[in-house]
């Protein structure tokens, strides 16, 4: 039997990033002859739970159900959530490092968190140096100018990561609509033709 995928109307079906697109549906019969599916099927798969636990490494299928297609709207959610915390704090690195650039050559007396809620001052002397997490409780020391270099790029790469994953989450919204626009003009199909059968003997 063919999958539901292989036979819109529509045309090609496009994808983003390895994110297969939805078809649009035109011809609701010819739609289910030649996908090879009655009209219980075809709602069926494309209302279906997910069946593959979808990890960054797979592989998407390239027949896509709502459920799939919430699933990874859900996954790059998370990951856009993420990007949007972690720029702040990228933001932050950087105005502490310009301002310990521009207080140097004097003591900068400021308050560091010592826990959550528990602060203690400090005085800062002069410094050339300053020293960042990078991760899985690694911290290396750098330059002033190294740290600020760094923290720029990853500033760039976070924003630049955003900018893709919302034009991501767009696209799969996208195609979010068009398949259930896709099932309900399936199911209104069957009812005009539940309609139609009921009617034909009345008529006769």
């Amino acid at each position: 039997m063919a999958t539901a995928s292989s036979s819109s109307s529509s045309g090609m079906v496009t994808e983003r990033r390895g994110i297969p697109g939805a078809q649009f549906v035109e011809d609701v019969q010819t739609y289910l002859t030649q996908a090879g599916l009655d009209v219980n099927s075809a709602l069926a798969f494309s209302k279906k739970d997910e069946e593959l636990v979808l990890h960054s490494d797979n592989a998407l299928p390239e027949d896509m159900t709502l459920q799939q297609y919430k699933l990874v709207e859900m996954k790059l959610q998370a990951q856009q959530r993420d990007l949007q915390a972690k720029i702040p704090d990228i933001e932050k690195c950087l105005d502490v490092v310009a301002t310990l650039q521009a207080k140097k050559g004097t003591a900068l007396i400021t308050d560091f968190e010592v826990s959550e809620g528990i602060y203690s001052r400090a005085s800062i002397e002069d410094t050339d140096s300053v020293c960042l997490w990078l991760g899985a409780n690694v911290m290396l020391e750098y330059s002033c100018e190294e740290a600020t270099g760094l923290l720029r790029r990853n500033l760039d790469n976070a924003k630049a990561s955003l900018e893709v994953l919302l034009a991501d989450l767009q696209f799969l919204r996208d195609q979010v609509t068009i398949t259930q626009v896709t099932i309900a003009r399936v199911y209104n199909w069957d009812v005009h033709q539940r309609r139609l059968r009921q009617a034909s003997p009345k008529d006769s």
